[in-house]
C-alpha cells in the first residue's frame, strides 16, 4: 500500500465545505486556480491530495479573519465551519520535514476561500521515522544522564535573562547546585551575546558542575543555549562537549527544522528544544497550528525535551492546552517497530511549588522537567530553599498528601505556599 501523509484542519469558509476542501487539496498538490491540460486524470490519481473526511460544525455570521468578498455577492450571511482531513502520497515530497511544512502548512493560510484555517494534527508514515534521527536521549536517556529516576527533574532558568556576566552566571549556578537542583537552562534570550559569550559562560559554569559531580556522583544538567548560525551552533556544541557538558539548548523556531536536524545529527548530548515564538502559531484559534501537529515535527528533527508551558502560567495558554501538550509528548508517534520518539515535556512559565499537585493530578506522570525561575530565585529562604520547596511539593503530590499538610513539617514548602499563593 502506498504510504500517505494525513493532516486534519479546522476551517471556516463562506463556500460549501466540500468545495473549500477541494480547493485546499488542489492548491497543495497537483492543482491550481484552473485545470491544466497536463493535469491528467492519471497524474491526479497518483499525486493529487485526497479529501478524506469532512466533519461539519456550526456556522457563524461574521468571518473570524479578514476576508475578501465573494465575487458577485454583496455580502455573506453564513460562514461554515468544519474539520477537514486531507491526505497526500509520500511520492509527492518524500520523507522531508521542510517539504512537509510546505505541503501541510504552506499557502493554505492565504487562500481567499478561508476566513479561518488551523492545522490540528498530523499522521506521518514510518518512512519519516527511517529518514530522521528523532530524539537521541528522550525520557530514559535524560534520566540516565542526570541520575534522576521516578520523579520530575527540578529545574530552573538563569535569571535575570540577560545582563549577567559569565562569572555572575557561575555564581548563580554555584548556589543552585549546592541547593540540589537537577536541571539548569539558559534563557532563550541569552545565547552568544557579547556581554556573556557562550564559550566564556561554559568555561565559568562547567568547573562548578564537574566539581559537584565529583563530590556527589550526580551531574547537574545545564542546557547551554547554542542558538545561532549553523557553523556557530556546531562549534559551540563541541565546546560544551569538550567541557563535560550534557545538554545544549536551541530555540527551534529561530533555527528551523533543517537547522535543528543538522544540529541533532552532530549532537553528542541531550538537545533541549525551546519553542520561543510558539504564540505565532498557537494563540489564535482561527489560524496557525496546534501543538499536537507542531511538536511532531520537532520530535522527528531530534529534540529530547520540548517546552509545553505550565499551569496558571504567565502567558495566555489555558491549563487544558498545557496538559494536552504534555500528554502528547509522552504518546508514541508510530506503531512498533518504528521508534515512538517520546520526548520529555518541560513545564515552565510562572511555576512555583503551588502548581505541583495540580500538575501531577492532571498528567498522572513524573516524566517531565519542572522549571521555576522566580519560584526558586525569589523564594524567601533563598535559592536552595526554593529548590527544596519544589522537591517537597512534588513529594507531596506523588504521595497524595495535601500541600498544606505536607508543609507543616517542611519549612521551605510552607514559605513557598505563603510567598506565592
Amino acid at each position: 500500500m502506498t504510504e500517505r501523509i494525513f493532516a486534519t484542519y479546522f476551517i471556516e469558509t463562506p463556500y460549501p465545505l466540500a468545495r473549500a476542501a477541494e480547493v485546499m487539496a488542489g492548491e497543495q498538490s497537483s492543482g491550481t486556480f484552473t485545470r491544466l491540460a497536463n493535469e491528467t486524470d492519471a497524474l491526479r490519481a497518483n499525486h493529487g491530495a485526497i479529501v478524506e473526511r469532512i466533519e461539519p460544525l456550526e456556522s457563524v455570521a461574521v468571518p473570524s479573519l479578514p476576508s475578501r468578498p465573494i465575487p458577485g455577492q454583496a455580502g455573506v450571511s453564513r460562514y461554515r465551519r468544519g474539520n477537514v482531513t486531507l491526505s497526500w502520497p509520500i511520492a509527492n515530497l518524500g520523507p522531508s520535514l521542510p517539504n512537509l511544512m510546505s505541503t501541510v502548512a504552506g499557502n493554505l493560510f492565504e487562500l481567499k476561500e478561508f476566513s479561518a484555517l488551523k492545522l490540528l494534527d498530523l499522521t506521518l508514515p514510518p518512512s519519516f521515522a527511517d529518514a530522521y534521527p528523532g530524539p537521541q536521549f528522550g525520557l530514559a536517556g535524560t534520566r540516565e544522564l542526570t541520575g534522576i529516576q521516578r520523579r520530575p527533574l527540578i529545574g530552573t532558568i538563569i535569571k535575570p535573562s540577560v545582563g549577567l556576566s559569565p562569572q555572575q552566571t557561575a555564581d548563580v549556578v554555584r548556589e543552585l547546585v549546592e541547593g540540589g537542583i537537577d536541571f539548569i537552562k539558559d534563557d532563550e534570550l541569552q545565547a552568544n551575546g557579547p556581554h556573556n559569550p557562550l564559550k566564556a559562560r561554559v568555561d565559568a559554569v562547567m568547573p562548578i558542575i564537574n566539581a559537584h559531580a565529583a563530590r556527589t556522583g550526580r551531574q547537574v544538567m545545564y542546557a547551554f543555549n547554542v542558538t545561532g548560525d549553523i557553523d556557530e551552533m556546531l562549534d559551540n556544541h563541541d565546546h560544551v562537549v569538550a567541557a563535560g557538558g550534557s545538554c545544549v539548548m536551541v530555540a527551534i523556531n529561530s533555527v528551523g527544522l533543517a537547522g535543528v536536524t543538522h544540529l541533532r545529527r552532530h549532537c553528542q548530548v541531550a538537545l533541549h528544544g525551546h519553542r520561543a515564538g510558539w504564540g505565532l502559531y498557537s494563540r489564535s484559534p482561527h489560524l496557525g497550528m496546534s501543538f499536537n501537529a507542531y511538536h511532531k515535527l520537532w520530535r522527528l528533527a531530534g529534540v529530547d525535551h520540548i517546552h509545553v508551558n505550565g499551569l496558571r502560567n504567565k502567558f495566555s495558554e489555558e491549563d487544558a492546552s498545557v496538559i494536552a501538550s504534555a500528554r502528547a509528548c509522552l504518546t508514541p508517534m508510530f506503531e512498533p517497530p518504528a521508534p515512538g520518539c517520546e520526548v520529555m515535556p518541560v513545564f515552565s512559565s510562572g511555576q512555583t511549588a503551588t502548581q505541583a499537585a495540580d500538575t501531577y493530578q492532571a498528567i498522572a506522570s513524573t516524566d517531565l522537567i519542572y522549571c521555576a525561575g522566580g519560584g526558586i530565585m525569589a523564594h524567601p529562604g533563598g535559592i536552595g530553599a526554593g529548590v527544596r520547596s519544589l522537591r517537597q511539593a512534588w513529594e507531596a503530590a506523588v504521595q497524595g498528601v495535601a500541600l498544606g499538610d505536607y508543609a507543616r513539617e517542611h519549612r521551605e514548602l510552607a514559605q513557598a505556599l505563603e510567598a506565592f499563593r
